[in-house]
């Protein structure tokens, strides 16, 4: 099953291998902000599992949140594709997209894309770790 974003999981870590060949002959400030942007990845993803188990305990939403989420989510897409990191932007661009207006999207659609906060902090820690070899 392909996702929604219109890319294979093989698709995208094709992509990523690519992107990690060029990222090597880069400058090290290149690499460095790569660096800063995957780890805001994983950093967006934990505020936002913090969130979810905080609703999931006490029920309550809090709207400045998620917009503050929707903001970080959004903010870290467009980041990724000024790096050329254009699939993992996208999926960053879904999760801004959901937490501005979770009802925009069905429970089908969120699936396909392949946008869990797990998928998107692993495939961040893999290209981190890639880069600092």
């Amino acid at each position: 099953m392909e996702p929604i974003t219109g890319v294979s999981l093989w698709e995208l870590f094709k992509h990523l291998k690519q992107w990690l060949a060029n990222l090597k002959r880069a400058g090290d400030q290149r690499k460095r902000q790569s660096v800063n942007a995957l780890r805001s990845v994983i950093i967006a993803a934990r505020n936002t599992a913090a969130y979810i188990r905080q609703i999931n305990e006490s029920g309550a939403q809090c709207y400045t949140t998620e917009a503050r989420l929707s903001e970080q989510w959004t903010r870290l897409g467009f980041e990724l594709t000024d790096l050329g990191l254009d699939k993992l932007a996208k999926r960053c661009e879904i999760k801004g997209r959901y937490w501005a207006d979770p009802n925009q999207f069905d429970d089908s659609f969120l699936e396909k894309a392949d946008i869990s906060l797990v998928r998107m902090e692993q495939l961040a820690r893999q290209m981190v770790s890639e880069i600092e070899r």
